[in-house]
């Protein structure tokens, strides 16, 4: 019988000052954002999972989406609800639910809901940051299912002028759209 003790030698200890966190989407506490007409719930930033990850709920309104983007971590969508139509390096591709897809890093990417109805999805940031982005940019929401503030046209130029000008800093960089 093969000694496996010494395979987990290399491992460091058990990290007792992070404990395990449970989250309720729709449980009090968490941050929900409003970022275009969708809303966005942080479920695990940077800051919870010792820099690993960030985990998003996002509930987006049909033929909602960001224009063309990239950024230099990787992100996965898990669909839960609805469909998304994405656009990975010029290729159109159709995720309904229980779909997951991985972006990879730098890659060009942008998204669409494509089904009658909201889509709510899981969005995996890799790593984090993103949600401190989402942070800056977004208007706080009571809960996941509040629906996005009505803004006017000169409201909304001016959160896309902010979003475009913080972009680099966040390290993304959105793209002009297909033609």
């Amino acid at each position: 019988m093969a000694d496996t003790t010494s395979t987990f030698a290399s491992l460091p200890a058990d990290d007792l000052s992070r404990g395990a966190t449970l989250v309720d989407p729709d449980g009090p506490g968490l941050t929900h954002l409003a970022i275009g007409p969708g809303t966005y719930t942080i479920l695990f930033s940077g800051s919870q999972t010792g820099g690993a990850y960030a985990l998003i709920d996002m509930l987006v309104p049909p033929n909602s989406g960001p224009p063309p983007h990239r950024h230099d971590f990787e992100e996965m969508f898990h669909v839960l609800e609805g469909e998304l139509e994405v656009t990975f390096r010029g290729e159109t591709m159709r995720l309904k639910a229980g779909h997951s897809l991985n972006i990879p890093a730098n890659a060009p990417h942008g998204f669409r809901v494509a089904s009658a109805t909201a889509a709510r999805f899981l969005c995996l940031c890799v790593g984090p940051g993103q949600e401190e982005y989402f942070e800056t940019v977004g208007d706080p929401l009571p809960s996941r299912t509040a629906p996005a503030p009505a803004l006017s046209p000169e409201e909304v130029t001016a959160k896309r002028a902010l979003a475009l000008s913080l972009a680099a800093r966040f390290h993304s960089e959105f793209l002009p759209p297909p033609h």
